[in-house]
């Protein structure tokens, strides 16, 4: 075991650990039965890390200032890149949910940073007078410019995946529009008869749905590529050039490497994201205000609302396959009860909606979150960050499963659509241009519920059409 120590105390660790004392406290304190930082934010944070790293080895490399300090944070970018293959997934403990702003899970990213580094340079994890969690890997940078700069990034990134699930979603439903633009069907409004469509007609205004959300998703991710990075604590230098012990002891030479590192680290990070990052004209608003986020959550819920309602629909028109309208016919897929034999289920619907509801959930937390905001800070960050990805995860994956195990594998059946439309009186509505709502509804009155209605209904109606009354 190693022993770490601070001003509030020590603690023993184990020898192969690569997170620190920080971290280790934020596992005691936040100790909730819950998951973990989401490990798109870590590797956000560290791909921050590493172009922060990078930059320094450069600027130290030009200017010959501080012998052995490109070296060093080489050692960080190397240490970057072995955590962004995966190699310390599990040295990422910090609750998804914890106090202080995201502070513990960035400490928890410098640690791991740092004790990766100090075994790349041939020492032990701990040695801190060689490379040190702050002093070293966050240099010149604070939780309140590195979390939210990483959280757009991975908004970013899984946007994107979204879109791509959303536009190959939007491509079966058009398929499906195609293919049965011939299937003649029953029209309902409020469940109740209405008039004549198609199925593909109804197929082609799902489609029209999920590509007004590509669009919104698209547009939005704008205002996402805007950063605050390089705006330290509250969106500029003070911490090196305001009053006070902290502005007082930084050295001109300071400032001046702050300058370079804060002109160069967006241009870095954004060639290592593929990512067209650009630093904010106002670091201190992006910094505060976190209503972008709720922006995003806004989209992403009216998408979850879309995949709710046209999931509803496939539910009910696959529903029977005796008592209900049994128009479609989903592929099935497992066991529907544990007493009902031959019974089937319309899971994927069923999930769908589901995650629907989840969505809707995480977009109130959100919202919530962002306006609990006070002057230069939002403390709430982690249940924003925590809930703004899990949405963009469910909605991604629930894109994929709905369209490869729901839309793209059901069948119509055109005798049954045929039936039901040619039992109903939807044909009744075309009449009301030529014989007026009243004279309609008086025919539809005096017939409904006699034998044979339906042919009786259309008898009467274009008898009294061929005399115009």
């Amino acid at each position: 075991m190693r022993i770490e120590k601070d001003g509030l105390g020590s603690l023993s660790l184990p020898d192969e650990a690569l997170y620190g004392l920080e971290a280790a406290r934020a596992g005691e304190n936040f100790a909730l039965d819950y998951k973990r930082v989401n490990l798109r934010l870590i590797y956000a944070m560290v791909k921050v890390k590493k172009a922060a790293a990078l930059v320094f080895a450069e600027l130290y490399a030009e200017t010959g200032e501080r012998p052995g300090e490109a070296e060093k944070f080489r050692a960080v970018a190397e240490a970057c890149d072995r955590v962004l293959a995966g190699k310390a997934d599990g040295d990422f403990i910090t609750s998804a949910l914890q106090g202080g702003a995201g502070t513990s899970a960035h400490m928890n990213v410098n640690e791991v940073l740092s004790n990766l580094a100090l075994v790349i340079m041939g020492k032990k994890p701990g040695d801190y007078g060689a490379l040190h969690p702050l002093e070293d890997v966050n240099r010149f940078q604070s939780t309140n410019d590195v979390y939210p700069t990483a959280l757009r990034i991975a908004a970013v990134e899984l946007l994107r995946e979204l879109s791509e699930a959303c536009a190959a979603l939007q491509e079966a439903l058009q398929k499906k529009e195609n293919e049965y633009a011939g299937i003649g069907k029953l029209g309902r409004t409020e469940l109740m008869d209405a008039v004549p469509v198609t199925l593909g007609e109804e197929f082609g205004a799902y489609a029209q749905a999920i590509a007004r959300d590509r669009w919104r998703l698209y547009k939005v991710e704008e205002r996402l590529r805007q950063v605050n990075l390089g705006g330290a604590a509250v969106g500029g230098p003070g911490f090196l050039a305001g009053p006070g012990a902290g502005g007082a002891a930084a050295k001109a030479g300071d400032t001046a490497a702050f300058r370079r590192y804060r002109h160069r680290v967006v241009e870095e990070l954004r060639r290592i994201t593929g990512i067209g990052l650009a630093a904010a004209e106002y670091p201190m608003d992006l910094t505060q205000n976190w209503d972008v986020f709720v922006e995003v959550s806004g989209l992403l819920k009216a998408l979850a609302v879309n995949l709710m309602k046209i999931a509803g629909d496939l539910r009910l028109m696959n529903s029977g396959p005796r008592g209900g309208f049994a128009e479609i016919r989903l592929a099935p897929l497992q066991k529907g009860s544990t007493i009902m034999a031959g019974k089937v289920n319309p899971v994927i619907p069923e999930m769908v909606i589901q995650l629907g509801i989840k969505i809707c959930a995480n977009d109130a937390a959100i919202s919530m979150a962002a306006s609990r905001g006070e002057f230069e800070l939002n403390a709430f960050a982690p249940l924003m960050a925590d809930a703004l990805l899990e949405s963009l995860s469910l909605l991604k994956d629930g894109c994929f499963l709905f369209r490869t195990k729901c839309v793209e594998t059901l069948k119509a059946d055109p005798e049954r659509c045929a039936a039901l439309l040619n039992a109903s009186r939807a044909f009744a509505a075309s009449y009301v241009p030529v014989l007026g709502y009243e004279k309609v509804s008086r025919i539809l009155a005096e017939y409904g519920g006699a034998e044979n209605e339906t042919e009786r209904i259309r008898a009467a109606l274009e008898a009294a059409a061929e005399r115009g009354t």
